[in-house]
């Protein structure tokens, strides 16, 4: 797997970025992680080896609705997939992630074999 694309895990929760870094690793991925959607922004800005992003959708300031839309705006990042991840299972908080721009959706505590599931689906 040396050559397959990083994952980004963006959350404002270290201890979400070590556990989810903690499991993608066992299982033969390679992480990034930033704190926060700004600071994710710009690591997808400087690293076009990114295959996924992981974003937690509430966060403060940039939001991870706010980040896709940015990402959507950028013709460089418009189509890297993004899969919502969010402690708010509701009704219809799925489809306002979809919605949204995310191509998939896990609610926390994180199912790991949905994740890599969605995972496998979008990542080259």
């Amino acid at each position: 797997m040396g050559d397959q694309k990083k994952i980004l895990i963006v959350d404002d929760d270290n201890r979400n970025i070590f556990a989810l870094r903690a499991v993608l690793k066992a299982r033969g991925y390679d992480c990034l992680s930033a704190a926060g959607a700004e600071e994710g922004l710009e690591i997808l800005a400087a690293n076009g080896e990114i295959g996924v992003v992981l974003m937690d959708m509430m966060m403060p300031g940039m939001d991870g609705y706010q980040a896709i839309a940015k990402m959507k705006q950028n013709p460089e990042l418009r189509h890297l997939p993004v899969i919502a991840v969010t402690a708010q299972a509701m009704m219809g908080d799925r489809e306002r992630c979809l919605d949204a721009g995310a191509v998939g959706y896990v609610s926390k505590p994180i199912n790991v074999e949905i994740l890599t599931e969605l995972l496998s689906q979008h990542i080259k």
